[in-house]
């Protein structure tokens, strides 16, 4: 790596290790794949998170989705010790990892300022079931186009990962590591409590890619780092269609699917975009943002919807959630948006707050503007005081291969993987074979014991069930008791913002003995408090339905024919294929869903 190049142990199988010497922060090893890296000696960084020696192992996944991750080399103190001290020190690390051949050659090539990693082969159970489906094996290891003998491609190859181009890698420019710096800065220096950090712009500018490169920095310094993810479409730790607190302790060093979180507050929207119901979604990150402890640095994902209603709604997030420091994205192909300086946010009105250009020294409580935001009491009693955020614009310089054209498949294609990865936690752990979901046991869950309410669009009451069968179900918690009906089902009539403990499938409805078949990886102890099931636009992955292993004859909940004129069943509630759509079946049991014993 960096000025001596990538090292390999020629015959390596299952490992290999790396030396660097006098490395540049800019320079390091471009890779694709997967794999788990152990810093043995010295020091190194993957996308902003360092790792030293004797820290634990860390799972890193440069997949085709995204950007390549690189291992950089990094300055280390030296102690007051001979060259030969060093030497022995470093011999006597490696000598519980390396065998004696490896670690002969290794002191060989022993340099001060080096560092020595280990990469081994990685296989989860999450990665094993995602890569099951047709379509998905790809997205973590790809096979080079022109076959290779050299043994440092052999080697990598056996690891899992192949070398790439440092142009294929994640590039910085000079304004996001200026801002990175300055908030670190701040997040670790702040006297007066912890700063909030909203990040906004436009769509594929690179928000989420500085989001996780941020945390990492952050948890370089610091034991946690909250997260408010307000991006319905493209949510980081959780599945989709859901605004979530959560704090993070751990790096992130992949994309969202491979390092889904359980959240503080959790609420399930829905659907990926807020669109015709702007009211719901700000009450909702009221409720949410209410669970902040101010403990923590906290960073604020927004939506890249930043025109017309979008940014009277993004106005209002910031008046609302009253952040510090205001991080703007903006790029060569990104569309208009103004600069969101205090001056300028002030001075416009939001969709539900007013401007606020009387206020001289833009200095605002929340109780100033309660009325227009329906603060709860307590807010109102107790009110906080901010002053008027810092505005840092960064110009990003990616290169694109989304286009508005492939957008919204590429979009799709990102949440389904995210749900196939919430769906892993129900496989046993490694190394343990797969087992298809159908042969897993559902929970029963009786008519009587849980509210119904679809979220997203009208149902008659006489076709809930259909809505609900072979569907996506947040399972939550609201604070009305159900209890006391005799039969079921039980029909909300206006859609609850209340806790969501995770999320199922409704494999089956037992009409016979009026029960939900429900198949979750949320554990027992926290089912016991679920009273709601809320049905959005969130959709099953079609692989999921279309690709079931061992079953025989007609596959359950698909058909070649379907009606797109019925009344729901448009492209406008969630986008299905017009071959083999997944359609839900009345009331009968599937052939996938057994009876629990």
């Amino acid at each position: 790596m960096a000025d001596s190049g990538l090292l390999l142990k020629r015959g390596s199988c299952r490992s290999t290790w790396l030396r660097a010497r006098k490395a540049r922060p800019q320079l390091g090893f471009t890779f694709s794949g997967i794999c788990r890296v152990t810093c043995l000696y010295g020091q190194v960084q993957v996308f902003g998170f360092t790792i030293s020696q004797g820290q634990p192992a860390r799972d890193i996944f440069s997949v085709y989705t995204h950007s390549c991750l690189s291992i950089h080399a990094l300055h280390y103190s030296l102690p007051e010790k001979s060259k030969k001290e060093l030497k022995r020190e470093a011999r006597n690390l490696l000598k519980s990892h390396l065998n004696l051949d490896d670690r002969r050659w290794s002191m060989q090539n022993f340099s001060l300022q080096c560092s020595i990693v280990l990469l081994e082969h990685l296989k989860t159970a999450s990665v094993n079931f995602i890569t099951s489906y047709p379509g998905s094996s790809y997205i973590f290891v790809q096979e080079s186009p022109t076959p290779q003998i050299k043994p440092e491609y052999l080697a990598l190859r056996s690891v899992g990962i192949r070398k790439e181009k440092k142009r294929k890698g994640l590039q910085l420019t000079e304004s996001t590591l200026s801002a990175l710096e300055e908030l670190v800065s701040v997040s670790c220096e702040e006297v007066d409590g912890c700063p909030v950090i909203l990040v906004c712009g436009s769509q594929d500018v690179g928000k989420s890619t500085f989001n996780r490169y941020l945390i990492n920095q952050l948890l370089n310094s610091l034991p946690c780092v909250d997260y408010l993810e307000c991006d319905l479409g493209q949510t980081e730790f959780t599945p989709p269609g859901c605004i979530s607190l959560l704090n993070i302790t751990e790096p992130v060093l992949g994309p969202p699917f491979t390092h889904l979180r359980t959240p503080q507050k959790m609420v399930y929207y829905g659907k990926p975009s807020c669109k015709n119901n702007y009211e719901n979604y700000i009450d909702i990150i009221k409720y949410v943002f209410s669970a902040y402890k101010r403990e923590s640095p906290l960073i604020v994902n927004t939506m890249g919807w930043v025109s017309d209603q979008g940014l009277l709604l993004l106005i209002d997030l910031i008046r609302l959630l009253s952040p510090s420091h205001v991080v703007q994205f903006r790029c060569d192909h990104s569309k208009y948006m103004p600069d969101l300086t205090p001056q300028y946010v002030d001075d416009m009105d939001g969709l539900y707050t007013k401007s606020k250009t009387k206020m001289r020294n833009r200095r605002f409580r929340l109780a100033a503007f309660a009325d227009a935001l329906e603060f709860a009491d307590e807010e109102k009693e107790s009110p906080v005081e901010f002053t008027g955020h810092k505005l840092i614009g960064v110009y990003t310089d990616f290169t694109y291969r989304i286009t508005p054209r492939n957008r919204e498949s590429h979009n799709k294609i990102l949440r389904d993987l995210t749900i196939l990865s919430y769906l892993s936690q129900l496989q046993p752990p490694m190394p343990k074979p797969l087992s298809p979901l159908h042969s897993l046991t559902p929970y029963q869950v009786p008519f009587n014991a849980v509210a119904l309410r679809i979220t997203h669009s009208d149902v008659a009451p006489t076709h809930i069930l259909y809505a609900v069968n072979a569907s996506w179900v947040g399972l939550c918690k609201i604070q009305d008791d159900v209890r006391g009906y005799t039969n079921g089902p039980i029909l909300l009539a206006q859609t609850p913002i209340c806790d969501c403990l995770g999320f199922g499938i409704c494999r089956g409805i037992d009409m016979e003995k009026r029960l939900y078949h429900i198949l979750t990886p949320v554990p027992p102890e926290e089912l016991r408090t679920v009273n709601c099931l809320l049905v959005g636009a969130i959709a099953i992955p079609h692989c999921v339905l279309k690709c079931q292993r061992g079953i025989e004859g007609t596959v359950p909940y698909v058909t070649t024919d379907y009606n797109f004129k019925i009344p729901g069943a448009s492209e406008k509630i969630g986008a299905r294929e017009p071959e083999e759509a997944h359609k839900e079946k009345p009331y009968r049991r599937p052939k996938f869903c057994r009876k629990m014993k």
